[in-house]
């Protein structure tokens, strides 16, 4: 309601009941969404998002995704539950386990601890978008080969780690494979099997 309206019923003896109704509904009206403000900080101007949903746009496998999100709203969580993609685990959700990596730009991120709103502009890929119709990808390939997996539950972001490692080393050395799996964790112990995926994808037989 209007500063003025509101002044005016003040000066016809205050607020009833009905007037008081009638401010909640209107302020129960206001739309959910709303756009980003602006402030000045250290001379330039920044964007400022929430309390409410704000409009996100997200490049997810070569795809444009799009939906109203709390700024709050992390990767992981904005995969999972608005976008349908579950490939990226939510497990220890302090980014320690690496169950959820994805990659951005070509980088191994944790999804549980980047925010959906930070990822605009960024080109992710889960495990689903390595898929290419029946064909499944040759590091997903190596750690079946290898039984680099026991419950299964950390393999896609040990094999979004792997392949990163991989497209950056082609052929890794021991400490550079230790280093690039460095920040994911099996429960299950696979990490012989990991070798030989290492390996395999290095075009090297054996472990």
């Amino acid at each position: 309601m209007p500063d003025d309206d509101l002044k005016l019923l003040k000066e016809e003896g205050g607020f009833s009941r009905r007037d008081f109704l009638k401010i909640g509904a209107i302020t129960v009206a206001v739309p959910a969404v709303i756009g980003p403000r602006v402030v000045e900080a250290a001379g330039e101007q920044v964007p400022l998002y929430g309390p409410g949903k704000t409009p996100i746009t997200l490049n997810v496998n070569g795809k444009t995704l799009q939906a109203e999100l709390e700024p709050r709203v992390t990767l992981l969580d904005a995969l999972r539950d608005t976008f349908d993609h579950t490939g990226p685990k939510r497990v220890c959700n302090h980014g320690e386990c690496g169950a959820c990596t994805v990659l951005m730009d070509g980088k191994t991120v944790y999804s549980c601890s980047t925010l959906a709103i930070d990822a605009q502009g960024h080109q992710i890929t889960t495990i689903e978008g390595l898929t290419q119709g029946e064909q499944i990808h040759p590091v997903s390939t190596a750690f079946v080969a290898n039984d680099a997996q026991q419950c299964g539950f950390c393999t896609p972001g040990f094999v979004m780690s792997m392949k990163a490692l991989l497209d950056e080393h082609p052929h890794p050395t021991p400490d550079q494979a230790r280093r690039g799996l460095a920040g994911n964790l099996c429960r299950c112990g696979t990490y012989h099997g990991m070798q030989g995926v290492v390996a395999q994808g290095a075009g090297r037989k054996g472990a």
